[in-house]
């Protein structure tokens, strides 16, 4: 297959990229330099060498403002949104207004779709919208695929949950704190966390890209969610620290603000129910097996 990927260089796009060539694709990168190899597109100006993009098979779009680079001004807040929407618009009509436009359409998106939930509720694909800053977000970039979809395209808003890897992401941002034994629990560490490793999306990517059935809302997240209390229990356990230090619900609000309640002190048990359904096998569907397996790997 002939594959384009935006945000090929992130954490994310790296690993997929580099999995989908070992596998035979051929893959080629949206860039933001004309020099870079790949195809140039500048979505801040609206800008893309759309005519590249003609006989293409599949397009996997990836890029968009990092949400935990910093506290949420209202300044960051539009850039979060508008790096999201702008890219996925620009993106999507492009596609659309192609002769030979791509069978399928993987666009990131995220379980922040389902704001926050209370103690031990699950959601799924069916489950209402949320509410809050990264819900609204979520929603907005979903809706930009809008030109896409109605092109007959097959577009997949893959869900994705908190990503496992040393990489890094927010287990990157832990461990230097865990490996020194001062780790803990957020807030009263109830609240649920959605996870799935980075070495699994990879593999969920080649079967969505394969299972012409799925479309719409995927979540890409483990079947086992859990709070966060066990997720630094079990942290502490495979690095061999203790776990005794708790961060305080205030602390957090402090020093975090509104991207700290959000990202931190919120969230749902997410269920993958239609990769379940349609067959999807997971290679690491425990926390204990794939925090082991992200530390392993270099």
């Amino acid at each position: 297959m002939r594959i384009i990927v935006t945000g090929a260089h992130g954490l994310v796009g790296t690993e997929v990229v580099r999995d989908l060539r070992i596998a035979g694709h051929e893959v080629i990168p949206l860039v933001r330099r004309r020099e870079w190899e790949g195809i140039f597109w500048d979505p801040s100006k609206g800008e893309i060498d759309g005519k590249k993009l003609e006989g293409t098979d599949a397009v996997l779009h990836f890029a968009g403002e990092n949400i935990s680079s910093g506290r949420w001004t209202v300044k960051q807040k539009e850039r979060i949104l508008q790096s999201r929407v702008k890219g996925t618009t620009l993106l999507a009509e492009t596609l659309a207004d192609l002769q030979k436009p791509p069978s399928v359409l993987l666009s990131a998106s995220a379980v922040g779709f389902y704001g926050s939930c209370l103690q031990g509720e699950t959601v799924d694909e069916d489950s209402p919208l949320g509410e809050g800053f990264l819900a609204r977000v979520t929603e907005a970039w979903e809706h930009s695929t809008k030109a896409a979809e109605v092109a007959g395209i097959r577009v997949v808003h893959m869900r994705f949950g908190m990503i496992l890897s040393q990489k890094g992401g927010a287990l990157a941002k832990m461990l230097p704190i865990f490996r020194l034994g001062i780790g803990g629990k957020l807030g009263d560490g109830k609240q649920s966390m959605s996870w799935i490793s980075l070495s699994e999306v990879p593999c969920v990517i080649r079967f969505l890209l394969e299972h012409e059935e799925l479309h719409g809302p995927v979540n890409v997240t483990a079947p086992q969610s859990v709070s966060n209390v066990v997720f630094t229990r079990t942290l502490g356990s495979v690095l061999h620290r203790p776990t005794l230090f708790p961060v305080p619900r205030l602390l957090v609000k402090a020093v975090f603000g509104e991207m700290g309640e959000e990202l931190l002190l919120s969230g749902c048990r997410v269920l993958p129910q239609k990769l379940t359904m349609a067959g999807y096998s997971f290679a690491y569907p425990s926390l204990n097996e794939a925090l082991i397996e992200a530390l392993q790997r270099r």
